[in-house]
């Protein structure tokens, strides 16, 4: 395989040993595949346990993503350039898994593709981790908002003189009539009030000229 045709198998590989791989090829003069005892047990299978076809491939794609990797597997065939895809199967055991595959094709004497080889990488534990990581920083995220605007609200209470859900009113009609997010206004209002030193005058002055709410809300400052 020439430099000009190689893939980023190093960095499959890259995502760590825990990462079961194993490797393929796909004959297509016979239609033929050969699975590694790895591939095999990627998909559920224990080696020898099925006989490994394109139809058996496809079908254990998800749904969602099988149209895709037909696509990517049928233009690979045409073309023999390096491809790679990430997508999801259910094993044989009805378990979903994320894959990483990359391949390229390789050619006769005659320069016409005549089979397929690459590696299949299971990547659902980093997927996994990945996941939790963005939801655990959205979660994160999500409480600073809402602190803030908790904040926010006790701070509008005592400027406006009005109660909770008054205050909450009054944020959102001034983020509305400001065309400011809510979490953004209440971090302002945060920042303000600690700026005043807690001079509730100072603070109903400061967010009638920086909010500039309706002039008839009856929860506006005075």
């Amino acid at each position: 395989m020439t430099d000009s045709r190689k893939w980023d198998i190093e960095g499959t590989l890259a995502l760590g040993a825990s990462h079961p791989v194993g490797r393929y090829r796909h004959d297509l003069a016979t239609g033929r595949w050969w699975w590694s005892d790895e591939t095999y047990r990627i998909h559920g299978f224990e080696p020898g346990e099925v006989v490994p076809t394109t139809e058996l491939i496809l079908a254990h794609k998800h749904p969602d993503d099988r149209d895709r990797v037909s696509q990517v597997l049928r233009r690979a065939c045409v073309t023999g350039e390096p491809f790679s895809s990430v997508h999801r199967i259910m094993d044989a055991h009805g378990d979903e898994r994320t894959l990483a595959v990359v391949g390229e094709g390789r050619t006769d004497e005659a320069g016409a593709v005549c089979e397929l080889v690459g590696f299949f990488t299971d990547v659902t534990p980093a997927v996994a981790r990945i996941a939790d990581a963005r939801a655990t920083s959205s979660i994160r995220a999500s409480a600073a908002s809402r602190a803030a605007i908790e904040q926010a609200k006790a701070i509008v209470m005592c400027a406006v003189r009005t109660d909770m859900e008054g205050a909450f009113d009054w944020l959102r009609e001034a983020s509305n009539h400001s065309n400011v997010p809510l979490r953004d206004l209440s971090a302002r209002i945060v920042a303000l009030a600690s700026a005043s030193n807690g001079d509730m005058r100072v603070v109903a002055e400061a967010l009638a000229d920086l909010l500039v709410p309706r002039s008839e809300s009856p929860t506006a400052p005075r």
